[in-house]
């Protein structure tokens, strides 16, 4: 029986410079998806699949984001005496993910890359396997896709990376498993990635889509990874190679994850992950709807 996943890493150093100017001065991660900011749908997910310990790895200007999820007693108990008790609820739940995911803040040292912050946050992890999402992705999914990898983790005892089916015209965008045997219910043998190959060279039509359990063999690449670079001072430490190094001779896995992804990292797909996520809400939903109805007669008319 492999050990139990308890442990995550939530990687939001990063600058937001594709949905620039509106992350100049608010962190992408606080971009409100309805009526949570985006990392919160993400530390949601991971409390909902028995995640207790949540790291978070942060740069300088990113204190909303603490900010947002520290308890607030005072703003309750005001709250409360305004009879404002449905708002004074929903602030008392923020906080108190909290404490159920018992987050904790990591301040990010080391060489560019999304391989760097997994490095700093297992430091204080041990041999422990860890879940890595970004927090920059919003899955809606009647299983949590964390959970789906947790159980891909728990069949194989092996590192496991969320997958998505990819249409050929984007697999300049992602990196693109090389599937080595289908075990079933969406669970792939893989022996590495591509990154970002053109349509006609893509090994899979799957993509890996932000997700993934971390085995100490993929941070003792890492580990390597980093010493080469503090030797040479070039290139970028990236979990991508790591992952690729560990498959050239143990096992890895992908999971093909079951529900919908919002990828909330670039304008459209923001725009996209709102709208789906606001037609979704009971009270705003029919409102978009009449709106949507709305502009499209005064287009066909004009």
């Amino acid at each position: 029986m492999p050990p139990t996943i308890r442990r995550a890493v939530i990687p939001a150093a990063g600058l937001g410079s594709r949905l620039l100017p509106l992350t100049k001065a608010t962190p992408k991660e606080m971009l409100p998806v309805g009526d949570k900011p985006v990392i919160e749908h993400t530390v949601r997910e991971l409390v909902a699949s028995g995640i207790t310990d949540i790291t978070i790895v942060v740069s300088s200007g990113k204190s909303l984001i603490q900010d947002h999820f520290r308890p607030n007693p005072a703003l309750v108990d005001q709250l409360r005496a305004d009879g404002k008790t449905a708002f004074a609820d929903a602030v008392e739940e923020v906080g108190e993910l909290s404490r159920q995911g018992h987050i904790t803040y990591l301040d990010q040292h080391g060489p560019y890359g999304n391989g760097t912050p997994v490095l700093n946050a297992a430091r204080n992890f041990g041999d422990e396997p860890m879940l890595v999402l970004w927090p920059d992705d919003v899955f809606v999914a009647e299983v949590p896709r964390a959970q789906q990898l947790i159980r891909a983790y728990e069949a194989t005892s092996s590192p496991v990376l969320a997958l998505m089916p990819v249409a050929p015209a984007d697999t300049r965008r992602y990196g693109v498993p090389v599937v080595k045997e289908d075990l079933d219910d969406g669970l792939l043998r893989i022996t590495g990635l591509v990154e970002k190959p053109e349509p006609a060279d893509a090994p899979s039509a799957f993509a890996a889509i932000g997700g993934y359990v971390i085995t100490p063999g993929i941070i003792d690449e890492l580990r390597e990874q980093t010493t080469r670079w503090y030797e040479h001072r070039t290139g970028e430490i990236y979990l991508t190679g790591a992952i690729n190094a560990y498959a050239a001779t143990r096992a890895v896995y992908g999971q093909v994850i079951q529900g919908r992804w919002y990828d909330t990292g670039n304008p459209a797909d923001y725009l996209v992950a709102q709208f789906a996520s606001a037609l979704a809400h009971p009270e705003y939903g029919p409102v978009l709807r009449r709106l949507a109805h709305d502009l499209d007669g005064t287009a066909a008319t004009g």
